[in-house]
């Protein structure tokens, strides 16, 4: 068996190596000719999976250790009898530090606390589920979106769900994370857009740790220009090699999509895709987890405790500085980031 990697996943070449011929490669650099003769590919959103790549391979699992999607033509996937498993919850926890960190920052710089703040959480799936839980024990009101839970779980105001014109208007702080979709009932490509951009308060903020084409970064600049907004953005239209430069500047905190980067997140990835793979294939790996790494301990924590200790461990402003001065070497500082772990 031939499984071709991304050689940015860490962890799972050394399991997979004794059962199968694991081949590692840059993930923008996978090609057909890498895949053609694969049984399994092993990627991350950087290798677009889809017809041409994928025309002609012996390729049948792609496995992704994200919990995005959007990289994989998942209906040609479908009709090519190519079965596709997500990380689904992986870095979770990474991402609501990372939120953390950023609210701790703003409302630092606001010199106001969490009982006299609203935030929207858009899209309320492992990551936004777990932001709105901690930030309710903080103090904050919280308003949620997210159209296809609500009609799944038939979900409403009583759950704290509402329309998003609603919460964008009523919100003084507002986080982004839903899965990327173009299509279907709901698509959330461009979902804040002009129209929307315009219904949030003056001096209201803006997180994105989702995917950079949620927000029509056109329109945002737009709007940055013309009304007093904080944006604190992780991830980018058009990265890694044509990010706006001018947004980078503009935003209050510009990092290069490392919200889920976490020890624990990592490897949380590769230990769902190793387990996936074991149950599929007969392989001995069902319950393997990196001896690496101590696995995350998920607890409670105070408003004040966890503002005295997140710059210990997402150290937003020297994030942002590096990037501010290189933003031509966003995918460089991306590869050569070193996780943080995960405390909460």
């Amino acid at each position: 068996m031939k499984i071709v990697a991304d050689n940015q996943i860490p962890y799972l070449a050394d399991p997979l190596a004794r059962v199968a011929q694991v081949v590692t490669i840059d993930g923008e650099g996978i090609t057909p000719r890498e895949v053609r003769d694969a049984d399994v590919l092993i990627v991350r959103t950087r290798t677009r999976c889809d017809s041409r790549l994928l025309e002609g391979s012996s390729v049948r699992i792609i496995c992704t250790a994200t919990i995005g999607y959007d990289h994989i033509d998942m209906e040609w996937c479908k009709a090519h009898g190519i079965e596709v498993i997500t990380a689904a919850g992986c870095n979770s926890r990474a991402v609501l530090q990372y939120v953390s960190a950023v609210l701790a920052l703003h409302l630092s710089r606001c010199a106001t606390e969490p009982q006299q703040m609203t935030l929207g959480v858009v899209g309320v799936g492992n990551v936004g589920r777990l932001v709105a839980d901690y930030a309710r024990s903080w103090g904050f009101r919280v308003l949620c979106s997210d159209p296809p839970r609500e009609e799944a779980e038939g979900l409403g105001r009583e759950e704290g769900f509402v329309p998003l014109d609603e919460l964008l208007a009523e919100s003084d702080i507002v986080t982004l994370h839903p899965l990327l979709s173009r299509d279907g009932k709901h698509p959330t490509y461009h979902l804040i857009g002009s129209k929307e951009l315009a219904l949030l308060r003056p001096r209201a903020a803006l997180i994105n740790a989702s995917r950079g084409e949620v927000v029509d970064s056109e329109a945002l600049l737009d709007v940055l220009s013309t009304k007093h907004l904080a944006c604190y953005l992780d991830v980018w239209e058009g990265e890694p090699n044509k990010i706006d430069q001018r947004l980078v500047r503009q935003a209050i905190i510009s990092t290069f999509h490392i919200a889920g980067y976490s020890l624990q997140g990592k490897a949380n990835a590769s230990s769902i895709v190793v387990r996936a793979l074991s149950e599929r294939l007969g392989l001995p790996f069902t319950e393997w987890f990196p001896t690496e790494v101590k696995p995350s301990q998920p607890r409670p924590i105070e408003w004040e405790q966890m503002c005295a200790e997140i710059e210990n461990y997402c150290t937003l402003e020297e994030i942002d500085a590096k990037l501010k001065a290189q933003p031509q070497n966003f995918e460089r500082f991306r590869k050569n980031y070193a996780l943080r772990k995960e405390f909460f």
